[in-house]
């Protein structure tokens, strides 16, 4: 078994591990000829994560057959936490199952593997009414700007407009978008719809991949889980979903 994978900084790793340690203490990643992936819910089952990291990615990229590691997130992102935005991550995998991680020219760590408990889990196959994408700037403040009154976030739309509002014990706010602003790449609509979405799993995920994203793509039907695409340069995909607050 030959697999290592080299990067050209640490920035995008920073943000996947981050991303991820926002649902799950322990991750297993798949490795394949074609590169990287994970995919992980949160023990509620509220939220869920997709990341697919291609091998043109790296700067370096070699795996002659799929294999399966486990890591604990918080010891794997401290060590990734010890890089300098310019640094190379080099990882790969000890016959004494350890995973070797080379930071920039002369850390090298080596990090016990876990047992892997991924179970295969299926991405949500849902036809979506309703777009919004935008900077990740702009929806991170609006998320913000949201949860200063209320713990979730209302998303509506209609034809090309749309606004995002939240409701709680102190007040309320509603935050109208115009499709013709800088930070409002496209605003598109199927049929009216509207969804709320719990504030403690949305920030999290933006603050730590937004950082990295230009632009964000939200999707979403009535009632109907909210889909997040994350477009950072040099990372396939990362996708979010958010399963709707059901009143009760």
């Amino acid at each position: 078994m030959t697999f290592g994978a080299k990067t050209s900084g640490s920035d995008d790793l920073k943000a996947i591990l981050s991303a991820i340690s926002t649902l799950v203490e322990e991750a297993t990643f798949v490795a394949t000829a074609e590169g990287i992936t994970f995919r992980g819910m949160d023990p509620s089952h509220v939220a869920l994560i997709d990341i697919s990291w291609p091998n043109s990615a790296f700067e370096k990229y070699e795996c002659d057959s799929d294999i399966k590691f486990g890591v604990r997130i918080d010891e794997f992102s401290k060590l990734i936490k010890r890089a300098d935005k310019n640094d190379s991550i080099e990882i790969s995998i000890s016959e004494q199952n350890m995973l070797l991680v080379t930071v920039g020219k002369n850390k090298k760590y080596k990090i016990r593997l876990i047992e892997s408990s991924a179970t295969d889990t299926p991405l949500p196959k849902i036809p979506y009414n309703s777009k919004i994408t935008l900077t990740s700037s702009k929806f991170d403040k609006i998320l913000g700007d949201v949860q200063v009154v209320s713990d979730y976030l209302t998303i509506h739309t209609s034809d090309s407009k749309a606004d995002f509002s939240g409701k709680g014990d102190s007040g309320e706010v509603i935050i109208d978008l115009e499709n013709d602003t800088d930070d409002i790449d496209e605003i598109s609509s199927k049929e009216d719809s509207t969804g709320t979405y719990s504030l403690e799993y949305l920030n999290p995920v933006v603050k730590a991949v937004g950082a990295n994203a230009g632009l964000i793509t939200c999707e979403f039907s009535s009632a109907k889980p909210l889909r997040i695409e994350f477009k950072v340069a040099n990372i396939g995909r990362i996708h979010f979903y958010l399963a709707p607050r059901v009143e009760s």
